[in-house]
Parts: C-alpha cells; sequence; structure tokens
C-alpha cells in the first residue's frame, strides 16, 4: 500500500504539488517546505523550479539570486552519490512571504504546465549514476550561464534547464534530448553576445 500511494504521488505533475504550497504557521513559505513537498524528485524539481522564474520578467539582480541555488543543485547532481539533493541550513530556511510566494506562482505555474504538456515518460536513456552526473555537469554549465549576467542571455538557458529538470522528474529521453539541444543554442548564443560586448568596447576604448 505504501509503494503504491508513493508510486501515485511521483506520478502527479511538478505543477500540481507547487499549486498546493501553503505558508506555514509564520505566514511563510520556505526552501525547507519545497524539498520536503518535492520528496525524491529533489534534483530535476529543483532545476525547474529556480529555472522557471527566468522566463518571467524580474527585478534587475533576480538572475543573481535565482542562479546561486541552481549552480548548486547542478554541482550536486554531478558529484552526488545519491539521488535526492542536500541544502545547507542556511540555504533551507530562506523563505518568502506567503503572498509573494503564490504571486509568483501565479506567473510561473503557466509556463511550467506549458512545459509539462510535451513531456511524459519515454525512452529513458539515463540508467547508471554516471549517465545521471554527466547531464548533471551540463547542467552546471547551462546554470553558470544563467548566473552571468549577460544581457537577454538567461532566458534560453532557463528554458534549457526547465525542460531538463521536468525530463528527469517525468523520466522523459526524448525531452532530455531537446532540452540539450536548446541549451547547446543557448551557450552558443550567449558565447556571440559576449564577443560581440567585447568587440564593442574595443572599438570604443
Amino acid at each position: 500500500m505504501a509503494d503504491e500511494q508513493a508510486e501515485a504521488e511521483h506520478g502527479r505533475r511538478l505543477s500540481d504539488i507547487l499549486a498546493e504550497l501553503r505558508p506555514d504557521e509564520s505566514g511563510r513559505v520556505s526552501l525547507r517546505q519545497l524539498d520536503e513537498a518535492l520528496a525524491d524528485r529533489s534534483f530535476g524539481a529543483f532545476l525547474v523550479v529556480f529555472a522557471i522564474p527566468n522566463l518571467v520578467p524580474l527585478p534587475p539582480g533576480a538572475t543573481l539570486v535565482l542562479g546561486i541555488p541552481l549552480i548548486l543543485i547542478a554541482w550536486q547532481m554531478m558529484a552526488s552519490r545519491h539521488n535526492a539533493i542536500w541544502l545547507p541550513e542556511r540555504i533551507a530556511r530562506v523563505s518568502i512571504d506567503g503572498k509573494r510566494c503564490a504571486d509568483a506562482l501565479d506567473k510561473i505555474l503557466p509556463w511550467l504546465r506549458w512545459i509539462e504538456g510535451g513531456i511524459r515518460p519515454r525512452a529513458w536513456f539515463l540508467k547508471t549514476r554516471r549517465s545521471e552526473r554527466l547531464l548533471g555537469a551540463y547542467a552546471l554549465i547551462l546554470a553558470i550561464v544563467v548566473f552571468c549576467p549577460i544581457p537577454f542571455g538567461n532566458w534560453l538557458p532557463a528554458l534549457a534547464l526547465g525542460i531538463i529538470g521536468l525530463s528527469v522528474t517525468e523520466r522523459d529521453g526524448y525531452g532530455i534530448i531537446v532540452g540539450s539541444i536548446v541549451g547547446v543554442v543557448a551557450i552558443l548564443l550567449a558565447g556571440l553576445v559576449v564577443l560581440a560586448a567585447g568587440a564593442l568596447l574595443a572599438l570604443i576604448f
């Protein structure tokens, strides 16, 4: 019975789990609550949680705040021997006001459900921890690109991480391929922006 309940829980959409997040007695939602809600989906789900907000308009500097957890998660995905994420106590205690969390989810969930529409279990080929670590290394590169203050350079890598993260949670091999291709395009475009900016600065100075 417990196994069937766990399987049913894992079969739920990530957007449904996030939509059910509620503030604690202090009126806030913490990363610890999020970690407990996501359970064994930690790696892929946390990639999605911190990548998708980059697809909606955010205040200046928000990508730096979101980029640090992305780097931490991708690094653990690459280096950890386990399938669950570990959050340092200081980060686990980070929380936001329940109203602000609800407002953010109102913006994020439509994007998440749009991506979920094309993700389903199929053709899963990452069957070893080594292959998952390779994917983690690739996710780390994309997370670093998201973190870097490149003008208009964080949208595509964030979309790639969102697709990859959902594909990991749903075991969708085709989704991994699509997300990886989007990621390659994102890295190339970010590189071109940096080169163009460098060339422009060289001409000016």
